[in-house]
């Protein structure tokens, strides 16, 4: 079988704009999390969200373009661009059509969906911006990449909730896998921070209304998720495609797993069997054992019921190894950054590997007696960590699951 491994990786996130600050943010257990700025909060329950700050976009993309793309295209592109220098991987006429892009989105550009959606209401359809569609379509961030770098292999996007980017990057495994290309920018990107967008999940009691604005995963006195905008993308490539060229191989990637709770369409399922099953489907497919798995990246929300849920589901998959192994959730420092959190998670489970860390959950003081697990409370620590599974959760019941491993030409 065609082995996928990781040659670069970008990222733009509410700790830094790059990748070697973010990892040594997550490292130092530094949060991310302040409160909001896109809107007034003196009126609205959540106050607090993980923003990118220092932000221009003019900075980092021609002018015109800023003006024509929403601001989840915007973080795509950025991160694309690092992924791709950090690789050494350059696109020609000879390879384009053999690399794709698969940078997904939960929602698209909601920024743009929800200004336009006003103007059209308030003064008519004569208003809109003209660019709107390309805008707010979901595969828009894909298209800027493959536009920009002249890619011309399959570009796409997968839609499922919290857990598209991870497919996504599933899915670029197995077209590598297959032989239809040879390398894949994968990924994701979401900047919803709206009223509108973290007021639905208020309504839905999701949304922490935490005073001071510190997500707590696996805490008892844990009130729900607080919401982050991300870009995060990889450049995967098969391995002989990757060496020929001389590339850097920071991680292979050897296992995907996806399956549905059929449950509910907010909640997880209580005994957490769905994302268990995900777990071992991702371990089997990386031919890697239960007790072989050295750290899991949680994807850990910091909601009542997730929490609870992904412990069963840990149980369940790793047996008695569950509780030797450390598991954390970074979204204590990033927040919840919806369809590309699990892009930037894929990051922090390959810096893990580089450097045998494993981060912390931070805002963990008070355990919670239903969250028996070790969630390496508040400070990193070190860790001989080969393999690392990266767990992601969404609404409507997918649960998505990404096995990465230490590499070897072996």
């Amino acid at each position: 079988m065609r082995r996928v491994v990781i040659t670069g990786i970008g990222t733009i996130n509410p700790l830094a704009h790059n990748v070697s600050d973010t990892w040594q943010a997550v490292r130092e257990g530094r949060s991310g999390i302040a409160p909001i700025t896109a809107f007034d909060t003196s009126e609205f329950p959540v106050k607090a969200a993980g923003e990118i700050k220092h932000f221009e976009p003019s900075s980092f993309i021609d002018p015109k373009a800023v003006r024509r793309l929403d601001r989840y295209q915007w973080l795509a592109s950025i991160a694309a661009r690092e992924a791709l220098a950090s690789s050494g991987y350059e696109v020609t006429e000879a390879n384009s059509l053999r690399t794709g892009v698969a940078v997904c989105s939960a929602v698209g550009g909601m920024e743009t969906m929800v200004d336009q959606i006003v103007l059209n209401h308030e003064e008519g359809s004569k208003r809109l911006n003209p660019f709107t569609i390309p805008k707010i379509m979901s595969n828009g961030a894909s298209g800027t990449i493959s536009i920009e770098h002249g890619i011309r292999g399959l570009s796409f996007s997968v839609a499922s909730a919290c857990a598209s980017s991870s497919d996504g990057i599933g899915l670029s495994i197995q077209l590598i896998r297959s032989g239809i290309v040879d390398a894949m920018l994968s990924g994701g990107a979401e900047a919803s921070i709206t009223s509108f967008a973290i007021g639905c999940f208020d309504r839905v009691s999701a949304a922490s209304r935490s005073t001071d604005g510190t997500p707590r995963p696996f805490s008892k006195d844990r009130d729900g998720l607080i919401m982050g905008e991300s870009a995060t993308v990889l450049v995967l490539e098969e391995l002989g495609h990757a060496q020929a060229r001389g590339a850097e191989i920071l991680a292979e990637i050897v296992g995907y797993g996806a399956t549905a709770d059929a449950h509910h369409i907010t909640a997880p399922i209580e005994d957490g069997s769905g994302g268990a099953a995900a777990i071992a489907m991702a371990l089997n497919d990386g031919g890697i054992n239960p007790s072989d798995v050295d750290y899991v990246n949680a994807h850990g929300t910091g909601t009542s019921l997730n929490d609870a849920a992904e412990t069963a589901a840990i149980k369940r998959a790793l047996g008695d190894h569950a509780y030797r192994v450390p598991v954390s959730s970074t979204k204590s420092m990033h927040g919840h950054c919806m369809g590309s959190t699990a892009a930037l998670e894929a990051l922090i489970c390959v810096m893990a590997i580089r450097d045998n860390i494993v981060p912390p959950t931070i805002n963990l003081t008070s355990p919670d007696p239903a969250c028996d697990l070790d969630y390496v409370p508040n400070e990193a620590r070190d860790n001989r960590t080969d393999i690392a599974i990266s767990n992601s959760f969404g609404f409507g019941g997918h649960n998505s699951v990404l096995v990465f491993r230490r590499f070897n030409d072996r």
